[in-house]
């Protein structure tokens, strides 16, 4: 088959088997008959659960060694962070489009090359910001465009993160060295969702944050070839008592980021990783009134208020959100169809990788701001050719 044609039966590689991987199952949803062929880990329980996830397939220790195996059409790199960059420069040189799980990368420099990549070979690049897909995204954004706020000018976003300590302090993520910092793997989701609503990308950023709760636990152990799911429990409480910590633990447990827009909104990003409730809050302020919502899944509302009065809970307006209970399976599914869609019929995407590489910059600038008593850091630009490259592919708006 030739990819770009509309063919059915993609023959899937999957480089990196963890937690994320199960979002390959998605592409035979998306496009029946496709199927996962090739698999790629470098530990040994990660190739086992490439056997027990995908079944018979060629699996391989090394994503070199499977890029030069060939045998598939596309690639989707569910790998840690850390290795994103590199294996994507891979694939688009090899010709392989790539779903890239975000972060893209944790550098903007690492973030510019693949980009640069990219535009150089022509090949797809898509990463998987999936919260664009989510139904509460979507109200937000309709509730914007249709000026029931006016122009937006500040964002303020609230992130209580209240599976932190599970999530992200138990392997590779406590790790500066292989994440960065959690302004990507965890906020450039948020951030991304700023540049969307706002219509514009950070070009400054100021970063405050600390380690200030799990850098004191002491029992740590080597969770290599584990995953979240295998030691996750909402009885793990409270976070000062948790056990079995990365080795290493560097990364902020507190980040705050302040950020100025292009277009000259100001927003705001918060996030913690030892609340005990788990909640993503966004307010959007514009100049005929803000938007907030409470919840982000399927029983969630965005309220929103434009006539002057006293704060009432209720608003002047409100509206429901749909999509699923817990989690964003809905979310994956769309990214993964957006991609082929991409792919296979040339669609333009709502995702960007321009975006991709926004959330990037901001996040790991906001880090290097915090780490630097809170200096101020501009924004570089991506050279115009590269900008052109995949502003021709973006859905108008996007």
């Amino acid at each position: 088959m030739s990819i770009g044609s509309g063919s059915q039966g993609l023959r899937v590689a999957v480089i990196g088997v963890g937690a994320r991987s199960s979002i390959a199952h998605h592409v035979g949803t998306v496009r029946p008959g496709s199927v996962v062929v090739a698999a790629a880990d470098t530990h040994p329980a990660g190739r086992e659960r490439a056997r027990a996830s995908f079944g018979d397939v060629a699996v391989y220790d090394d994503p070199a060694r499977l890029i030069e195996a060939g045998g598939f059409d596309i690639a989707i790199v569910t790998s840690p962070d850390d290795t994103h960059a590199a294996i994507a420069v891979q694939l688009l040189r090899a010709g392989i489009p790539a779903y890239i799980e975000k972060p893209l990368a944790i550098t903007v420099e690492d973030a510019d090359a693949v980009l640069a990549a990219a535009a150089e070979t022509g090949t797809p690049l898509y990463i998987g910001h999936n919260l664009r897909h989510a139904a509460f995204v979507k109200v937000m954004r309709g509730v914007i465009e249709r000026g029931e706020i006016g122009e937006v000018k500040s964002i303020w976003v609230r992130h209580f993160v209240g599976n932190g300590g599970d999530y992200y302090f138990k392997d590779w993520h406590a790790d500066r060295s292989r994440a960065n910092t959690l302004l990507l793997q965890k906020a450039s989701h948020d951030i991304d969702i700023v540049h969307y609503l706002a219509h514009g990308y950070t070009r400054r950023v100021v970063g405050m944050g600390d380690l200030m709760v799990y850098g004191d636990v002491t029992d740590r152990r080597d969770r290599s070839g584990e995953l979240m799911p295998d030691w996750f429990s909402l009885d793990n409480w409270p976070p000062a008592a948790a056990t079995g910590l990365n080795p290493v633990v560097d990364v902020e447990d507190v980040s705050m980021m302040m950020m100025t827009l292009d277009n000259g909104v100001m927003a705001s990003y918060q996030q913690c990783h030892f609340t005990p409730d788990y909640w993503r809050n966004y307010t959007v302020i514009g100049t005929e009134g803000r938007l907030e919502n409470f919840g982000d899944t399927g029983d969630a509302v965005v309220r929103v208020w434009n006539r002057r009065h006293e704060w009432q809970l209720a608003g002047d307006a409100e509206y429901p959100v749909g999509g699923v209970d817990s989690g964003h399976a809905d979310a994956d599914l769309e990214s993964m169809r957006e991609f082929l869609d991409h792919v296979l019929d040339g669609a333009p995407t709502v995702v960007s990788p321009l975006a991709a590489r926004e959330a990037v910059a901001a996040g790991a600038l906001a880090a290097a701001s915090l780490r630097d008593g809170s200096r101020p850091v501009d924004v570089p630009e991506l050279p115009a050719h590269v900008v052109d490259h995949f502003r021709r592919l973006a859905a108008p708006g996007a």
